[in-house]
Order: C-alpha cells, then sequence, then structure tokens
C-alpha cells in the first residue's frame, strides 16, 4: 500500500499515542469501515401513492391557506 510520506508520519504518531503498532491501526479502520457496510440499511417509507385507507364522499381540493381560514387555531 502507498501512502504519502506525511500521512505516514501521522499514521506513526497516532499509532504511538494510542499505543499500537500502524499495522494494527490501519486494521481497526478497516474492520470499522467494514462493519459499518454491513449494518442494515433503514427499511423504506411507507409510499401512500395509492392511500392505504381509501377515502369516500366527495372530493376537494383546498389550499393551506383556505385551511387555515377554516380552523380556529388558539
Amino acid at each position: 500500500m502507498d501512502i504519502p510520506r506525511p500521512l505516514h508520519r501521522k499514521l506513526r504518531e497516532a499509532a504511538a499515542r494510542q499505543g499500537c503498532s500502524a499495522r494494527q491501526l490501519i486494521l481497526n479502520g478497516i474492520e470499522k469501515v467494514v462493519a459499518e457496510a454491513q449494518r442494515p440499511r433503514p427499511k423504506r417509507r411507507l409510499a401512500l401513492d395509492p392511500p392505504i385507507v381509501p377515502s369516500f364522499g366527495k372530493p376537494f381540493d383546498l389550499t393551506n391557506e383556505q385551511i387555515y381560514d377554516l380552523i380556529e387555531f388558539p
């Protein structure tokens, strides 16, 4: 693996601060990335097109402004 000199120096310094080898620090980083990639992804949100419960009655079309005019808010 080719690591640029400045980064390799920082790697050795970080490993020394943690009391391990540069190799072990690299392996720990790889294990962390692999573990994150294996986490289950969150399930997709439920699509509401078409709606889960069909509506009955006469359809109407109101804007947000019209709804706010019809409903009294404290």
